[in-house]
């Protein structure tokens, strides 16, 4: 079986190859990868090659796939899984498997560590060690790129588990949100901000009365704010407000006056900005956590906080690196329910623009960067349909399906486009 997959040598060194799988083994699957979605962990594993603690030394010799964000169909099932999973079954994956008995070792994932799975490929044969830690997870909804970014909303999930909080008198953490308490996003409205909105929106229990998501762009604020609206959220029993902290005098005063000076019960922090995670320490109330959601490259990264506050007011800070299966779980769950990840979703694209678009991840605008790995096709902002659908009928159906769902991507525009993908370029 032949693959074509976008494979890391080193830093910034992303290669499209394609190459012969070998034949799988009876712990093995094999599977066929519809959809990935680029993640800016991707572009830090790209950027620091060999150093990253989820990359193989070797790498160079031995590269890996790239992409963690994935979905598609299971082809070929080895002896030892064919009770549990069936030649046909849609899939999405948990990487952070931490499989500590590992050919890689404790940190090894699917689009860090191995030669033959991740996201960016064709096809890709499934280690057993990936079912052995249930991390191959069946998806029965509907199209692919839902399981596709099930990972990041497992991500965002896992953030709002671990927060904590202290239970006056005695040493018991409990831990997750205060139901019915006060909460902060802060840069809330990149693709994971999006995600956490979202996922709070439509939990079933433990949600904040007050939601405020903060940022310096108010474009983007305009479009969360369309996307995630403030009228569902009062349905919902939750207050929403989308704040620009750009135009405040002092955003944390400000920010505290809005909650009667008490402060923020869960502040969670989107952006490896200093000053960012400051504001986020001066603004938590008393017994406030606050989650440094977003992994900085700087392994040298550093922020003042007050430890007065932690002393006396029982401030605590927490930081969590993707989720697990569980999450994964819940995640598939939630959109099954009705949680629909689509607004995430800016840019489409094929499997050709993996290597460029990971490496400049950062400065292009919008939100998620969605790879069909079976198509040919520039990376495509979705606002931009209409104009190029003057000149080519696909794209100009593909605008057409957008405008029915809101803008946004949709099962029905990705359908349209998998069965259309060999016209797209004609």
């Amino acid at each position: 079986m032949k693959t074509k997959a976008v494979r890391l040598y080193g830093k910034k060194d992303l290669r499209l190859e394609e190459f012969e799988l070998p034949p799988i083994k009876e712990n093995e699957i094999l599977a066929k990868v519809i959809s990935d979605s680029i993640c800016m962990s991707s572009y830090k594993a790209s950027v620091q090659g060999k150093d990253h603690k989820r990359i193989p030394d070797n790498v160079a010799d031995n590269p890996i796939i790239i992409g963690h964000e994935f979905a598609g169909e299971l082809i070929e099932i080895g002896d030892k899984w064919k009770h549990k999973f069936n030649k046909g079954d849609k899939f999405s994956i948990q990487p952070a498997i931490n499989y500590k008995d590992g050919p890689i070792g404790v940190l090894s994932a699917p689009g860090y560590s191995y030669q033959y799975i991740g996201g960016d490929a064709t096809y890709v044969i499934i280690p057993n060690e990936v079912m052995e830690r249930d991390c191959l997870l069946v998806y029965r909804g509907e199209g692919y790129y839902p399981a596709s970014l099930a990972e990041p909303l497992s991500c965002v999930i896992a953030a709002m588990h671990a927060n904590y909080h202290t239970t006056s008198g005695s040493y018991v953490h409990k831990m997750g949100i205060v139901d019915g308490g006060k909460m902060a996003i802060l840069a809330g409205v990149g693709p994971m901000g999006l995600a956490a909105i979202n996922y709070v929106l439509h939990r079933e229990d433990c949600r904040p009365s007050l939601l405020i998501v903060t940022d310096i762009d108010q474009t983007r604020l305009d479009r969360a704010a369309s996307l995630y609206t403030v009228e569902f959220a009062s349905k919902q029993g939750i207050d929403l407000r989308y704040v620009n902290t750009s135009i405040m005098n002092d955003p944390i005063k400000e920010m505290k006056e809005i909650v009667g000076g008490e402060g923020y019960d869960d502040v969670f922090v989107f952006a490896p900005v200093k000053p960012l995670v400051e504001q986020g320490d001066a603004i938590l109330a008393f017994d406030g956590c606050l989650n440094f959601f977003a992994g900085p490259a700087d392994p040298n990264f550093k922020a003042m906080f007050n430890f007065y506050n932690v002393h006396y007011s029982y401030t605590h800070v927490v930081g969590t690196n993707g989720g697990n299966s569980d999450d994964m779980i819940e995640a598939l769950n939630i959109m099954n329910k009705g949680l629909d990840p689509a607004g995430l979703i800016t840019h489409i694209g094929g499997l050709n623009v993996v290597p460029e678009t990971t490496n400049h991840l950062p400065e292009i605008p919008g939100g998620k960067k969605l790879i069909y790995t079976h198509v040919e096709m520039p990376l495509t902002s979705i606002t931009d349909f209409e104009q190029l659908g003057k000149s080519n009928e696909i794209y100009k159906n593909l605008a057409l399906i957008c405008d029915k769902h809101n803008g946004l991507w949709s099962v029905e525009a990705e359908t349209y486009l998998l069965e259309n993908a060999d016209k797209l370029n004609l």
